[in-house]
């Protein structure tokens, strides 16, 4: 065999080597891509009914679905971009879907100047009690 050939060869095999490697690590980076292409194919493949949604992981005995497989609710399931924000929640700081889904409330607060008590920051807010 040529020269060329084993070094086609050992580029395949490094290639593969390191895709393999990446694969069994990207737990590890992948959240660090949280708008890359990639991330967001993975994140649109969620299921679209709540017992896809249950078997996924997004109930608890806080957020029971259950109820609603049970009574043959015939909506699709969750909210699919707040699927997708709370399971990237979930994966990058390795919590359960009740703390990823408290983060994802809170982070949606913060965005909308909604204060942690739930009232607004807006200045000119007036409120009568």
């Amino acid at each position: 065999m040529h020269f060329s050939t084993y070094l086609f060869y050992s580029i395949i095999f490094s290639v593969l080597l390191l895709a393999t490697a990446l694969y069994l690590t990207r737990d590890r980076w992948k959240h660090l891509l949280p708008n890359a292409p990639l991330t967001r194919w993975f994140y649109t493949r969620l299921p679209s009914s709540f017992t896809g949604d249950i078997e996924s992981g997004f109930s608890s005995s806080h957020f029971d679905l259950h109820g609603n497989v049970a009574s043959g609710d015939a909506r699709g399931g969750l909210d699919a971009a707040a699927k997708a924000a709370i399971q990237r929640i979930m994966k990058s700081r390795k919590v359960d879907f009740d703390e990823g889904r408290r983060i994802y409330m809170q982070q949606r607060f913060r965005d909308n100047n909604i204060g942690p008590d739930g009232r607004p920051r807006d200045p000119k807010f007036v409120s009568f009690s």
